[in-house]
């Protein structure tokens, strides 16, 4: 039997903005949102119970009581699969070194992604930022800024008018009055959230543009103001993981650049022929030579 999950994921294109947000609320703390009240799991999406319902009967289960009965069952399920005890043990703490571990919980998170984000907004995405004449405006927090400035890096060299907001509030608000119908702001924002994420995508909207939350499962409160939302699974030791992150950052280059095709590859092309980078051991710049130089003239020692 299909999971709900998954029944979610593969709808989640064709639901209304407020049946998202119960969607996004469901499959950031799945299964135990769903085993609430529908007036709770509505009052957690910020939406009414009877958009809840709505969204039960897209997925194609009759009542609430039986979309509760099948996350019981999927519960019941899991706790008694072999594959997910052997799993557990697999991650126990005094299962091969250290490095194996931490290798191991980190290669689960971005196997993972397949499973928090929904393939609909990962092209969502992709179709913002691909999109002709758009201004694409990228912030971060206090870490996630550095993967932010990846993103801008990368996708400026395959779609004009990419923009990093190091100081969203401060010096660089600017760049999001000046946002419009045909921009986009892409938001990241990572447990623990950050007050200027909720602001700027709260202001990207008021402006017109499209926005973009890539955060993690707990949802950032900017979800709320978001086109399109991508959580992702962060959990790691001594500090969150940005395993995931990244590579959800490079599966979204590569696949604008396979949007934007041979566009994106001419303007690589004049980037590789417009920056220099000085690299050790890069062949430098013939020197000229010296016209009163003797070419065949060489001096020797002793």
């Amino acid at each position: 039997m299909t999971q709900i999950r998954d029944a979610v994921f593969v709808r989640m294109d064709e639901l209304t903005p407020a049946e998202k947000k119960v969607a996004r609320s469901l499959l950031a703390n799945y299964p135990s949102a769903g085993l609430a009240s529908a007036a709770t799991l509505a009052k957690a999406a910020g939406t009414s119970t009877p958009t809840v319902l709505r969204l039960v009967t897209r997925i194609g289960i009759g009542s609430y009581p039986e979309f509760q009965e099948r996350l019981r069952a999927e519960i019941t399920q899991q706790m008694n699969s072999p594959v997910s005890r052997a799993a557990d043990r697999l991650r126990g703490d005094g299962d091969g070194t250290l490095f194996s571990r931490s290798t191991a919980q980190r290669l689960e998170l971005v196997e993972r992604l397949s499973t928090t984000v929904p393939p609909s907004e990962f092209e969502a995405a992709v179709s913002l930022l691909a999109a002709p004449a758009r201004s694409v405006v990228v912030s971060g927090g206090y870490f996630s800024r550095h993967v932010a400035q990846i993103l801008v890096m990368q996708l400026d060299q395959l779609v004009p008018g990419v923009r990093f907001a190091a100081e969203p509030l401060g010096r660089d608000v600017g760049t999001y009055l000046d946002l419009g119908r045909d921009s986009v702001a892409v938001v990241l924002d990572l447990r623990r959230y950050e007050l200027p994420a909720k602001q700027v995508a709260s202001l990207a909207r008021q402006r017109g543009a499209a926005v973009v939350v890539i955060t993690d499962e707990g949802l950032s409160p900017a979800a709320d103001d978001a086109d399109v939302v991508l959580p992702i699974a962060v959990e790691g030791t001594p500090f969150d993981s940005f395993a995931g992150l990244l590579v959800l950052v490079e599966a979204l280059v590569e696949a604008v650049f396979q949007r934007v095709g041979s566009t994106g590859l001419d303007r690589m092309r004049q980037w590789e022929e417009s920056v220099l980078i000085h690299r050790a051991f890069r062949a430098g710049p013939v020197q000229p030579q010296d016209e009163n130089d003797d070419p065949d003239d060489t001096e020797t020692e002793g």
